[in-house]
């Protein structure tokens, strides 16, 4: 999920939320009534994990009744996955503008990466993939959730700089998804499956994290930099 650090605050994100030019929206159609049920279903999630949670704990927590909640949501189920696309394209988002602010790939990577591994790491993040891997087997759809390959993902978001920094030749990429996927790994496999199963207590420190990165960044461009290309 998302972190504070990272994100826009909700009265903010609720602001760029425009209102109908009749004044009512259609039943189910209010982005800020969606919003505030999503908000109090991040808040019981979180608390309680999935399969504990309830719909009449998101009902309280969110400040509406059962009939505008079943409205916008048929289920549980269905809830959790909006959740999670609302947060994983949020923060994809953040992503994308954030590294197109930089010129130097080298630059772009390592807040990239130091993001990446922070988000991965948070407690929400985490509290989140916990609930979905107890459930996998029986909504295999929640699984999917994560790693669907939707324009707003956060590998995607890397293969897009990925593409543009090889049409510029400062990278030559045969298999730009793929070198996203193995960019991603560089950074935060061993943090974030040390965080997930619990061997990690709480996310790493920024000095620790933006070592692995940069350490990351020097394989990544001497496997993927033009200036390697001969030396291969």
């Amino acid at each position: 999920m998302e972190t504070s650090e990272t994100l826009p605050h909700n009265d903010e994100r609720k602001a760029d939320c425009p209102a109908p030019a009749h004044g009512r929206f259609a039943a189910g159609e209010d982005p800020v009534k969606r919003e505030q049920i999503l908000d109090g279903a991040h808040t019981v999630f979180m608390a309680q994990g999935f399969d504990a949670a309830s719909m009449n704990d998101i009902v309280r927590e969110a400040g509406v009744s059962k009939g505008t909640l079943y409205v916008y949501f048929e289920n549980k189920e269905q809830l959790f996955s909006a959740l999670i696309a609302r947060e994983r394209d949020r923060f994809a988002t953040f992503m994308r503008d954030a590294v197109a602010r930089y010129d130097r790939i080298e630059d772009a990577l390592l807040h990239y990466g130091n993001a990446l591994v922070l988000h991965l790491c948070s407690q929400s993040t985490i509290c989140a993939m916990r609930s979905v891997i107890a459930v996998a087997d029986r909504m295999p759809s929640l699984t999917r959730g994560f790693f669907q390959s939707a324009p707003a993902t956060i590998r995607t978001v890397l293969k897009d700089l990925i593409d543009r920094e090889a049409a510029k030749g400062t990278l030559i990429v045969e298999d730009s998804d793929l070198a996203a996927r193995q960019f991603i790994e560089l950074c935060s496999g061993t943090f974030f499956k040390f965080r997930l199963f619990g061997e990690m207590g709480e996310a790493p420190p920024p000095q620790e994290t933006d070592y692995v990165v940069r350490e990351a960044i020097k394989m990544f461009m001497l496997r993927y930099g033009a200036q390697n290309a001969a030396k291969r």
